[in-house]
């Protein structure tokens, strides 16, 4: 490794040097606004030097990252993602007793891992920044100890994590045992030159891998964890597992598959036609049978893998850049989702009931038109970034001619549109008139409870948000075109 090669992984630098400044701070002194500026410059820091070494791109730095400009995509996608999480923590925890600094340690090593993820091209460096993002994820979730949900959340996170991770270092073990080699490119070169290779063993690791990242995405049938740790976990640490953590392990499941050349595989082809199907139907129904808004966007995020994989199943640069765009607008649609839920939480519990929002457009009608505007990208109606991002999907696969997935997005989403219109119509009903002066039971005192002052962070990060979901959604040109000139090299 040279100078070259240090100056290429500048943004991964940056951010592990500002994990341990924000350490060593807070060792120091605590202060939960100056540990936030230190996180914040961090970040800010982290994405400018992906400028700085745009022109270095691509560059292989030794066998284990590659910094091309996939990598740098994603990556930025990763540090801006992280930078709105940081600013909805300051408000949501400024309102929980105890001590937040160090949370911003782990959500600096969590953006760490994650821009580990989307540059490995080698089996070793997957699972060290797969093991990064996890362990501070463990953390995470259970950081509010005065509760019993995030506890809960952490504990069965770990066990997720435990497991996945068992699964994916066997199937890395009997893919390495057969090829003799764990890097992704090296991999397909072996595939294509060997035709006498025992494929019962390769498809058996492959397997294994597929399982792996099953757990991770949260897809059918690996998603039983999901509801519970989105429910668990203090919301703009869900936001952050949503999307960072999904993102990351999708952008790697693209490089992977189609670096490697597993994905023309017939079983595997098969393997994830099965996922994507599962995963969009069980998803959409399940989110209909659910009162627990969090658990509501939990299913809702498992049918929107699925949707994410009719892309991938396509294949081709089309696909790849139909997964990125899609992935930009559900970045910002659950963000901006979980940042409502996130301002509109107290100090005692996430408002995570459907009746917590019921008339919230007549107490905070600027957090009910943002959460309007969320649930309307993600049922994928138009004028929304999440419409676009269907949209590209569904011209992916008609590309391709996979009908069966295609037909089965579409006949979803039309369900998806049920359990968003049920939170929506909450957002905008009221008690009646008598009601309002004689009620004075739960709903009432869950009323007034969940009221509190919203923070100047929180609303910037909303506004910003819906600015942009509205933007992508009508003029989406600009985002298409860098697509097409970063991702769509891989």
């Amino acid at each position: 490794m040279n100078v070259t090669d240090l100056f290429t992984l500048l943004p991964l630098l940056i951010l592990g040097g500002a994990a341990i400044v924000v350490m060593i701070v807070v060792a120091i002194h605590r202060s939960h606004i100056l540990t936030l500026t230190l996180t914040l410059i961090g970040l800010a820091l982290a994405f400018a030097s992906l400028w700085w070494i745009a022109p270095e791109a691509p560059r292989q730095v030794t066998s284990l990252l590659v910094i091309d400009r996939y990598a740098i995509f994603y990556t930025g996608l990763v540090i801006a993602a992280t930078f709105a999480v940081a600013l909805l923590c300051y408000g949501y925890f400024e309102r929980h007793p105890g001590n937040p600094e160090e949370l911003y340690i782990l959500l600096l090593l969590a953006a760490l891992g994650s821009a580990v993820l989307v540059a490995s091209s080698h089996f070793i460096s997957f699972f060290l920044g797969l093991e990064i993002l996890s362990v501070s994820l463990y953390a995470m979730n259970a950081y509010i100890r005065a509760w019993s949900l995030p506890l809960e959340a952490g504990i069965k996170y770990l066990i997720l994590a435990a497991s996945s991770a068992a699964f994916l270092l066997f199937g890395m073990a009997l893919v390495y045992a057969e090829l003799g080699t764990m890097d992704f490119a090296k991999i397909r070169e072996l595939v294509t030159a060997s035709p006498d290779l025992n494929r019962a063993v390769l498809l058996a690791g492959t397997a294994l891998i597929i399982t792996g990242f099953g757990f991770k995405l949260a897809l059918v049938p690996f998603h039983l964890w999901t509801p519970d740790i989105y429910e668990g976990a203090p919301a703009p640490v869900t936001a952050f597992v949503a999307t960072v953590s999904k993102g990351a392990m999708f952008a790697l499941l693209l490089r992977y598959f189609y670096w490697s050349g597993t994905h023309h595989f017939g079983a595997v082809f098969l393997v994830f036609t099965i996922i994507a199907i599962a995963s969009m139907i069980a998803g959409n129904i399940l989110a209909m049978l659910q009162t627990n808004v969090k658990r509501i966007l939990a299913y809702s995020s498992i049918a929107h893998m699925g949707y994410v994989l009719v892309a991938f199943q396509a294949g081709g640069q089309l696909a790849v850049q139909a997964v990125t765009f899609y992935l930009v607008a559900y970045f910002i649609t659950i963000i901006g989702a979980f940042g409502v839920i996130t301002m509109i939480s107290d100090g005692d519990r996430d408002a995570d009931s459907i009746e917590d929002y019921r008339g919230l457009f007549w107490r905070r009608p600027a957090l009910a038109a943002v959460f309007t505007a969320m649930l309307l990208s993600l049922a994928g109606i138009p004028v929304t970034a999440g419409f676009v991002g269907k949209f590209y999907v569904i011209s992916a696969g008609a590309s391709s001619a996979i009908w069966l997935l295609v037909f089965v997005l579409i006949v979803t989403s039309v369900f998806g549109l049920y359990y968003y219109l049920r939170i929506l119509v909450a957002l905008y009903s009221g008690l009646a008139h008598e009601e309002a002066h004689a009620a004075s039971g739960a709903a009432m005192v869950s009323s007034s409870s969940l009221a509190p002052a919203l923070s100047i962070s929180g609303g910037v990060v909303l506004a910003v948000l819906t600015i942009l979901l509205v933007w992508v959604g009508v003029y989406p040109a600009t985002l298409l075109n860098i697509i097409h000139s970063t991702v769509g090299l891989l």
